[in-house]
């Protein structure tokens, strides 16, 4: 491994840090899900992929990851900045005018590491599908990520994809999805019931595996496992169980911080729960 399990788990606390005071600063955003994605996104960055800081949009001959569910842009870009692609400091620009680290990543302010604009959801998965056709045309043997949410899927484009993928035998494409039950309006189960994600996927030919998101070590180990199962005709799925708001103990499981911003008495009660480690910006 790269870094130890204890010391992910040391870059998540920070990461965790960064989200709270990114949407506390600025009275907007989107912390719930940013939270339940720190662990994934951490080992993700710090571990799994091959990856350059020096960065490229066209990404030949490394690994690439796209975020299709976008409004989870403050965990993306404190990863993003706490693995090297831009200087910390900028998070301290989150969602304020003519700032790089916009409320959904966007490329036309040229922040490194952003490869798509994804604040309009059910697109990343067909992106992530284009830039797998391209690796394998090129003869690049990289792979593609990607990370979806979970009330996403009830776009139809998605499953025009997922069925697209498998036909193709797109076998370098590992997709995620943050399967938290949560979105903006509710409960996934009662705005639209997505069912047995496992068994629709299997049903249109993925191979799909199931993690813990919370959980460092089964993410890491979950991730790896996925790499090992690429280039042999499928697509995968991680089916990514996680709980919205994850590390604070007031947010967890509720959709009601999917999109507010905690005030100053609760931005102090979630930082008291993870402990400063890289130091704050």
């Amino acid at each position: 491994m790269k870094h130890t399990i204890n010391e992910l788990e040391d870059i998540v606390s920070q990461v965790r840090r960064d989200i709270v005071r990114m949407v506390h600063s600025c009275q907007s955003g989107h912390p719930g899900g940013s939270l339940g994605c720190a662990e994934f996104l951490t080992a993700l960055y710090f571990e799994t992929m091959n990856h350059s800081k020096d960065f490229k949009m066209d990404g030949a001959g490394e690994d690439l990851f796209f975020l299709s569910n976008g409004h989870i842009s403050p965990v993306f870009y404190s990863v993003l900045a706490r693995s090297g692609y831009f200087s910390v400091a900028e998070l301290a620009t989150f969602r304020k005018l003519n700032s790089r680290v916009q409320g959904h990543p966007t490329t036309h302010e040229g922040l490194p590491g952003v490869r798509i604009a994804s604040g309009s959801l059910g697109q990343g998965m067909s992106v992530a599908i284009g830039a797998a056709l391209t690796k394998k045309l090129n003869k690049d043997h990289s792979l593609i990520f990607s990370l979806h949410g979970d009330g996403e899927l009830q776009e139809g484009q998605n499953w025009e994809a997922i069925m697209f993928a498998p036909h193709n035998k797109v076998d370098n494409l590992i997709a995620t999805i943050d399967y938290n039950g949560q979105q903006i309006d509710g409960p996934v189960e009662q705005v639209l019931s997505l069912e047995n994600l496992q068994t629709k996927f299997e049903a249109f030919g993925w191979h799909v595996i199931t993690s813990n998101g919370n959980n460092m070590e089964d993410i890491v180990k979950s991730l790896e496992y996925a790499k090992s199962l690429t280039g042999k005709g499928k697509p995968i799925l991680n089916l990514m169980s996680t709980q919205m708001g994850h590390g604070v103990d007031f947010m967890v499981g509720s959709h009601k911080w999917h999109g507010t911003a905690p005030n100053d008495e609760q931005l102090a009660s979630a930082l008291n729960q993870n402990k400063e480690t890289l130091g704050d910006y």
